[in-house]
């Protein structure tokens, strides 16, 4: 008996693995499900996944997001944030939707386009994560070839750089390569819940301006 994908319930704070999906039946449930939905969808050779979100999940995710945007203007890089955009490659065998991602690197050669074709254009420079329920499959990354991917849990960001296309954990970011990544965004993360966004992201550009300028002096 097959089952029709409305009969299917994931709760949030759950994800539901199903095997032996075709890239089209993938393209099929993509189109099924719209882009109007709280899940989310991974799929790589042939293993489909769908993620249902917490309040948590989404939380971080908006306040890591923010912290990078912060980051971002203060060191003035050009950036393009496309948050949980799809991004599939059919001769990778592979999609995926990151809780968000950044075009920083390669920004200029998206800049503008309404669609993003991973067959002619880069995959994102960064891709976030945030594994608080379920821990992320680097297959899809390491397919798409994503050059760096974070990976939050609730306690630690985890920093993995691409290397010959393998996941390698770092210490340090490859965008941000002298700021100690690790420790700020979570500590910045923890301060949000207390003092809330704004106040907490106005403390963090103070940081930023006041690191670079140190960093100048020295």
């Amino acid at each position: 008996m097959l089952l029709e994908l409305n009969q299917l319930i994931v709760k949030a704070g759950h994800q539901l693995l199903i095997k032996d999906v075709s890239w089209s039946a993938y393209k099929r449930i993509l189109a099924e499900l719209g882009d109007n939905r709280s899940s989310r969808i991974a799929y790589s050779q042939g293993m489909l996944e769908i993620m249902a979100p917490l309040p948590e999940h989404e939380v971080a995710k908006v306040i890591i997001g923010d912290l990078v945007k912060v980051l971002l203007e203060e060191l003035d890089l050009e950036f393009w944030s496309l948050g949980s955009t799809t991004f599939e490659k059919e001769c990778m065998n592979a999609g995926v939707e990151p809780d968000d991602c950044f075009y920083i690197q390669n920004e200029a050669r998206v800049r503008g386009k309404d669609r993003i074709n991973l067959e002619t254009d880069p995959p994102p420079d960064l891709a976030i994560e945030i594994d608080i329920t379920c821990r992320t499959r680097f297959n899809n990354y390491q397919d798409l070839r994503v050059p760096e991917l974070w990976r939050w849990n609730g306690r630690k960001l985890e920093i993995n750089l691409l290397f010959n296309g393998k996941y390698l954990e770092s210490n340090t970011s490859s965008i941000f390569p002298n700021l100690p990544i690790q420790q700020v965004i979570p500590e910045y993360l923890m301060l949000s819940k207390n003092n809330g966004r704004n106040t907490t992201m106005k403390g963090f550009r103070a940081w930023i301006r006041q690191k670079i300028s140190s960093d100048i002096k020295s």
